[in-house]
């Protein structure tokens, strides 16, 4: 069962195009690339007095990390930068094993589904590409 849910979030997920397009008002854009696998992604912030006010992603790659991408994505619009960069850690850290615990994983939302991907090595990077990538961003959208 909770394969099926994990499966359906995923595909679900990865297929979405509401966050694959080009932000006008960006004001960050961070390129995020794995060399192992090739994928790849071009995250856009629109960041207004500390708040990440839209976000978008263009790039290819495969389904967990796109799908990856897509979800965080809709977690840190209209959250502060600060909310972002404590929610790329924890996911970060959810994927490396640091941290199981449900409730705090509860923050994540639709990506705590990826927490299994921490017991496939070679899935890690995929699942945590664009949480790099956002962690990078949104440092530089502090400079």
């Amino acid at each position: 069962m909770l394969e099926n849910i994990y499966n359906e979030l995923v595909t679900e997920h990865s297929r979405n195009k509401e966050n694959r397009r080009t932000l006008e008002n960006a004001t960050v854009k961070e390129r995020g690339h794995n060399p192992s696998c090739g994928d790849e992604i071009t995250l856009e912030l629109e960041v207004k007095d500390g708040v990440i006010s839209d976000a978008a992603f263009s790039g290819s790659g495969c389904a967990i990390s796109q799908a990856s991408t897509d979800m965080m994505i809709e977690l840190v619009r209209g959250k502060t930068v600060e909310e972002a960069k404590k929610l790329a850690d924890l996911f970060i850290k959810m994927i490396q094993g640091e941290i199981t615990d449900e409730d705090t994983l509860s923050e994540l939302d639709d990506a705590a589904i990826l927490q299994n991907v921490s017991t496939m090595p070679g899935r890690v990077k995929c699942a945590t590409l664009a949480w790099h990538t956002l962690d990078i961003a949104v440092k530089n959208s502090e400079a």
